[in-house]
């Protein structure tokens, strides 16, 4: 299964806080977004990863070196995730895991999705009944006995049962219809679409499972509020918990090193 990192877009609605960096390169922790994806990515054992790189693509390469594939997305000013997914379809064929660049997570998410014995599946942050209503910016998500039934950003808020991740899993079987569905959407225009548009054509058609986060932290960083949780609450929160896992197998000779480095590993 190859990983798949879509990372070309600019991330101006940060508002400074990436300066004149493409999203992907916004620092948390000492290390960038992209770095800690790749990381999660290749101890899960995902060494085959493709970077889909436009604004900055440069200076992604420059940081993330010559051991992943790069795929560019040249028209990233004028189109969305869907067509750059789209732009690495040739790739795809496999089966995949799709991410978002600008999620922060915590890695045992990225294992729970992997090891669901779903062909097709995404992660779901489930909204609990102490929790405010979605708001515009939430991909908010349907889910009806374990599947994917619904999937936009104006649904309904009382009717979306969670918030998707960013970071969705295909099989071989799974990737060659999503590459169906996403060739007519880009050949109808949808350039500007989100990615999510081709995954809810999907779920009418096959069945796309969900997995719940758990309640283990995560945050996608699109403001800069988002930012500074991300920095203050998130990242600490996902140390914490890591660091704890680590401690609790000490007496183990085999033990993984923490999953996310501190700034003093960065490389």
């Amino acid at each position: 299964m190859r990983g798949i990192i879509l990372a070309a877009g600019k991330g101006s609605r940060l508002n400074g806080t990436a300066a004149d960096k493409p999203k992907c390169l916004v620092e948390a922790g000492g290390l960038t977004l992209i770095e800690r994806q790749m990381q999660i990515l290749e101890r899960a054992g995902l060494d085959d990863l493709t970077l889909v790189v436009g604004c900055g693509a440069d200076r992604v390469r420059s940081l993330c070196g010559s051991g992943v594939t790069y795929v560019e997305n040249t028209r990233f000013a004028e189109t969305n995730s869907l067509y750059s997914l789209w732009m690495a379809r040739a790739l795809l064929y496999d089966g995949f895991v799709v991410l978002n660049c600008d999620v922060l997570f915590h890695p045992v998410l990225l294992t729970d999705l992997l090891t669901s014995l779903h062909q097709d599946a995404l992660l779901i942050a489930y909204r609990e009944a102490h929790h405010p209503p979605f708001g515009e910016e939430e991909m908010k998500v349907k889910v009806r006995c374990g599947r994917v039934v619904d999937m936009s950003k104006t649904m309904d808020p009382s009717e979306a049962d969670g918030e998707n991740l960013g970071i969705v899993k295909f099989s071989p079987a799974g990737a060659a219809l999503l590459v169906e569905i996403m060739d007519r959407l880009v050949a109808a225009g949808e350039l500007r679409a989100w990615a999510p548009r081709a995954f809810r054509e999907f779920a009418q058609v096959r069945s796309l499972h969900a997995v719940g986060t758990r309640g283990l932290p995560w945050i996608e960083i699109d403001f800069p509020e988002d930012y500074q949780r991300a920095v203050g609450e998130v990242l600490p929160a996902i140390e914490a918990m890591v660091g704890d896992e680590i401690d609790d197998r000490a007496g183990d000779e085999d033990v993984t090193p923490p999953l996310l480095r501190i700034a003093t590993d960065a490389r």
